[in-house]
């Protein structure tokens, strides 16, 4: 059977399939269904911007396969440092000044998941951002 999963792997881009975007992936799952289940895994603190230090890494890991295969074309194109702080900026206005504003009974601004989006899109930036290898 662990052949079998392997394989089926083969075919994810290799983004998608390096170690640490999978073990961000599954915390996130892991975490989000704690949450939902009401169960207490974690610290309060950490679990309260756990999901959102995990965001940017996953999110930009997906935005980079895909930037690979359908714009540039090219398996070593890597992410510009302004890409990442701007999607940085851009889901921290979103999530933690816009959305609070318009809607303040389903949203909440908190700095601190300003610095959490931060250390995600540092922990992209240090090993997610690679050329693949061939």
């Amino acid at each position: 059977m662990a052949g079998g999963n392997a394989r089926g792997l083969r075919w994810w881009p290799p983004e998608l399939r390096h170690p640490l975007f999978l073990a961000l992936a599954a915390l996130y799952l892991v975490a989000r269904l704690a949450r939902h289940w009401h169960i207490r895994v974690l610290p309060a603190a950490l679990n309260s911007h756990l999901a959102d230090m995990l965001a940017l890494p996953l999110l930009l890991t997906v935005a980079l396969s895909i930037m690979r295969r359908l714009y540039f074309r090219q398996p070593a194109f890597v992410l510009p440092g302004s890409w990442v702080v701007s999607t940085w900026l851009a889901t921290s206005f979103l999530f933690e000044l816009l959305l609070p504003l318009l809607r303040p009974r389903t949203y909440t601004a908190d700095w601190l998941d300003v610095v959490a989006y931060g250390l995600g899109g540092l922990v992209f930036w240090r090993w997610l951002n690679r050329p693949a290898s061939r």
